[in-house]
């Protein structure tokens, strides 16, 4: 639904939230192209970091998913922190959290599986909104109550319980502790009661048992915003305190990796420390330029994106951005020679998206649950 910017916005977040979602509308085939168009090994390595590890390992690809969702973290204090100052409800602010959390689940199937009628057996029903509305769900039911001492016992508890579970339980026929796509306990149990279809046929990347984890990474950026928003320490303590922990939580997930590997696909306790110590850097670095320093005008692009994710994530399904861009800018297309010519149309259809969402942050339309 429209909605106008709520007031005291946390600047940086925005920027960050943009920076993040620009991988996805079309920042990564930049790097892709290049790769195509030269041959070059170096574009080769950069356009690789921007594709998914088959399994165990990690890529920069795979913080673009976390990353939202630990923002989504970040900004719990600021918006259900805020209500409950004001003196809302608890219950009643538990609905709402409840409401966004289901229709972001709505949005994940519509996503999937689009607005046609499917048989049973062929809707998937794990998606990326999926589990972010899930993990938000319930991290923030965990923000509504307990105090922060209890939010990081469940941090911790959720990665350590995770681990042991899958570290003792295997699906049938496999050794305890087998983490292979096919043996792994998660993976066994989303075959087992998931309906519809998984995304690998055997594995969802998605699926329920690691949105478990997934909930710890919204709590870390709770964790986070509770930093920025309740601390007294100044700005520059406070992102200083945020890339200390970064750099811890990269460390504890490079030795939990010996034994828990670093895995996206079954959302491992050591990825959410790897991507929750990535997450902090980020979160450390834009909001000590942005919002302690003040240096602002570098980042409207990124914010522009940022302040409509939800928009760019699902406009795909409603927009014909290729039709658009080739409606304005086949002309360069033709001017410019080939191979390069497709280089130059990745800008364009970049500078198409980002002019719809300028227009849409002009006229204060955002698409929000």
């Amino acid at each position: 639904m429209a909605q106008t910017t709520p007031p005291q916005r946390l600047y940086s977040l925005d920027a960050l939230r943009g920076f993040d979602m620009f991988w996805i509308a079309g920042g990564e085939e930049i790097f892709h192209t290049l790769a195509k168009i030269t041959g070059n090994s170096f574009w080769q390595t950069l356009s690789d970091q921007f594709e998914h590890p088959a399994w165990n390992g990690f890529h920069f690809y795979d913080l673009i998913f976390p990353l939202f969702l630990f923002m989504a973290g970040v900004a719990t204090p600021y918006s259900v922190g805020r209500q409950l100052e004001k003196g809302v409800e608890r219950k009643k602010l538990l609905w709402r959290v409840i409401r966004r959390g289901l229709v972001l689940v709505l949005l994940g199937l519509y996503y999937n599986n689009g607005a046609k009628l499917h048989a049973w057996d062929d809707i998937r029903w794990g998606s990326v909104l999926g589990r972010i509305g899930l993990a938000y769900m319930f991290a923030n039911i965990i923000y509504l109550y307990t105090k922060q001492r209890g939010q990081i016992i469940w941090f911790a508890g959720l990665l350590i319980g995770y681990w042991l579970l899958l570290a003792f339980t295997s699906a049938p026929g496999f050794p305890h502790g087998d983490l292979t796509m096919e043996g792994n306990f998660a993976s066994y149990i989303d075959r087992s009661i998931l309906p519809g279809k998984l995304y690998l046929k055997i594995h969802d990347p998605e699926g329920l048992m690691s949105t478990i984890p997934a909930i710890g990474t919204a709590l870390l950026g709770i964790q986070a915003g509770n930093l920025l928003k309740n601390s007294p320490l100044s700005g520059g303590a406070k992102s200083g305190r945020l890339a200390l922990g970064g750099v811890i939580s990269l460390v504890l997930a490079l030795a939990w990796n010996t034994v828990f590997p670093i895995n996206k696909n079954l959302w491992t306790s050591s990825f959410v420390l790897c991507v929750g110590g990535i997450s902090l850097l980020l979160l450390a670095l834009f909001y000590y330029v942005i919002d302690v320093w003040g240096y602002r005008k570098w980042a409207f692009f990124f914010s522009v994106i940022g302040m409509n994710s939800i928009f760019i994530y699902l406009s795909g399904h409603f927009i014909n951005w290729k039709y658009m861009t080739d409606g304005f800018f086949a002309w360069v297309g033709q001017w410019i020679a080939a191979p390069w010519n497709a280089f130059a149309m990745v800008f364009c259809l970049l500078a198409v998206k980002w002019l719809v969402l300028y227009f849409l942050y002009r006229k204060k339309v955002f698409l929000r649950v």
